[in-house]
């Protein structure tokens, strides 16, 4: 019961987390105000308490995440930006394991080379959704946000899959040499990629068959959704290959290859919900669990700094700064290095770093915030070593990554806003525009087909429908189609009448529910009609308030 009760207490705050983030008067970021929430729990006052299995952390966690980030991606802005994501997500993944891998050897006494390079790699994923807390939504300029999402898609795999190498030599399951290293990476890799589209190519294939033999069941096919990402990990680790990567790589191909697409729309509309409400509840438990321990942290640390003349506890933290200030430093050579290749070597087809100025590769570096797959990554670090003596260094490890984190987020809280001052973020008018001109090319093809269907319909002798009745809802139909079309010429106008028409069809839609729970309070219909016709409602009310967001 006591396990029933933390998960409900940890569930309960990270959903209230989302609410205190706002109500409060001065601007904080989510993953900070979890983190605090968190350690406020664990203060003696409270004395809640989670002791947790690395293994099991890093399984429960990491796969729906990095599933959940490669499902947003957008594949052709990710295939369009390859150079630059390439360039973020693995070369420098590489620089930073090794630079400041040898930095973190050579800096903080007590912590050997092998488990340095496992902090390195743990701190190299950026997180685009603790950035997007701190700044807002469509705050940094699109051409920018991009290249980051991609770039945090990718460099969570590369990071991790990295730490699980350093993880594995540490342990003495691997022998180091750069070639041997080298050519187990792409095996791993390859293999992940792969394994992750073959699972979900069987989940697709398995989707149709339950489709034709049980109907339209959307809890089903949902649940085998939810343990999609896990299968694809599982698999692959079991195939020896990168589960981590096949996370990704399934979660890329979910709605590139048809299966979502081809799914009921009831699978759909509960599948994007509950993936949308699962991302926020599993990013909140780890910054929760990051706060959680906390407290256990620094009071490990200060008696560990005590008990070894070579490690005092003002080191450790002068250590964090010095730390995030070589990645800044890295992370921001690097932006400047591609620059500069981008301008000399590819003229005809330059990089987008090349049009950079100065101040959005400041803004680009700084926004390499660290968040929940670091946290993720130096959590699930082993406990033991093989031979059962404690693993080097993991309490100086978890601690410098928590600082890292922490002091990222604060040091984005102050710096972005200042570099992003001036600077115009996503532009909505262009995104309406786009809107507009997509919706008159449909409504040109669904006029088409309307056409079509109304000469079918007038000479099909079965269906015997009036010849008036037939013109009189084409012509309606139609000329709602019509009014996209003519709306690319005086947008305002169109624009107005269709949030006038929304604002019409909402007010008669609240009537109507209104009026199904008095038919059910009056006994004349059923419990079972009317979730039935609520269903219908809520469907086209959500319709009505997508469009007017």
């Amino acid at each position: 019961m006591e396990i029933f009760f933390t998960i409900l207490i940890m569930t309960l705050v990270v959903s209230l987390s989302g609410v205190a983030a706002r109500i409060i008067p001065f601007q904080i970021p989510l993953p900070l105000v979890q983190i605090a929430a968190g350690a406020m729990l664990a203060w003696p006052t409270f004395g809640l308490h989670v002791d947790f299995d690395p293994e099991l952390f890093l399984v429960l966690f990491i796969p729906p995440l990095l599933f959940a980030d490669g499902w947003k991606t957008p594949t052709s802005e990710f295939i369009h930006h390859g150079r630059e994501i390439l360039g973020l997500a693995l070369v420098l993944v590489l620089i930073t394991v090794v630079g400041i891998g040898y930095l973190i050897y050579w800096m903080v006494p007590g912590i050997p080379l092998i488990p340095a390079f496992a902090l390195a790699a743990v701190l190299s994923p950026t997180d685009a959704v603790a950035l997007s807390g701190i700044v807002g939504e469509g705050r940094i300029p699109k051409k920018i946000m991009s290249i980051l999402q991609g770039e945090a898609l990718m460099n969570d795999a590369s990071g991790l899959v990295s730490l699980k190498f350093a993880v594995a030599v540490a342990m003495g399951t691997m022998v180091f040499t750069v070639g041997g290293a080298s050519v187990e990476f792409v095996k791993v890799a390859i293999g992940g990629l792969l394994a992750g589209v073959a699972v979900c190519w069987l989940f697709g294939k398995s989707l149709r068959l339950f489709s034709r033999l049980t109907g339209d069941d959307p809890a089903t096919q949902t649940v085998l959704l939810l343990l999609l990402p896990f299968a694809s990990y599982l698999i692959a680790e079991h195939l020896g290959v990168s589960g981590i990567l096949a996370a990704v790589a399934a979660g890329m191909t979910i709605t590139r290859s048809g299966i979502m697409r081809q799914a009921p729309l009831a699978m759909r509309l509960r599948a994007n919900s509950v993936w949308q409400m699962l991302e926020f509840v599993f990013n909140g438990m780890v910054f929760l669990m990051l706060g959680l321990q906390l407290p256990g942290i620094l009071e490990t640390s200060v008696a560990q700094a005590n008990a070894d003349p070579n490690v005092q506890l003002w080191m450790l933290f002068t250590d964090i700064v010095l730390i995030y200030a070589a990645l800044m430093i890295v992370r921001f050579g690097w932006l400047l290095i591609m620059q500069r290749l981008s301008r000399r070597f590819l003229k005809k087809r330059p990089m987008e770093f090349g049009n950079y100025s100065t101040r959005e590769l400041l803004i680009a570096s700084f926004a390499g915030v660290r968040g929940a797959i670091t946290l993720a990554g130096v959590l699930s670090i082993p406990l033991l070593l093989t031979n059962g003596e404690e693993f080097p260094a993991r309490y100086e490890l978890i601690f410098l990554a928590t600082g890292v984190i922490l002091f990222s987020l604060f040091v984005g809280v102050i710096l972005l806003p200042i570099l992003l001052r001036g600077v115009e973020g996503i532009d909505k008018s262009v995104h309406r525009h786009e809107m507009q001109n997509a919706r008159a090319a449909m409504a040109g093809v669904a006029i088409e087909s309307l056409h079509k269907m109304e000469e079918r319909l007038a000479v099909d002798t079965e269906e015997n429908i009036d010849t008036e009745l037939l013109k009189e809802v084409s012509a309606r139909v139609v000329g709602n189609m019509r009014r996209r079309i003519d709306g690319k010429e005086d947008m305002e106008r169109a624009l107005f009448a269709e949030n006038l028409e929304r604002r019409f069809r909402l007010t008669a839609l609240r009537a109507e529910r209104g009026e199904v729970y008095h038919l059910r309070a009056t006994q004349q219909i059923s419990n079972e009609t009317m979730m039935k016709l609520l269903h219908d409602l809520d469907l086209l009310e959500a319709l009505l308030v997508e469009k007017e967001e």
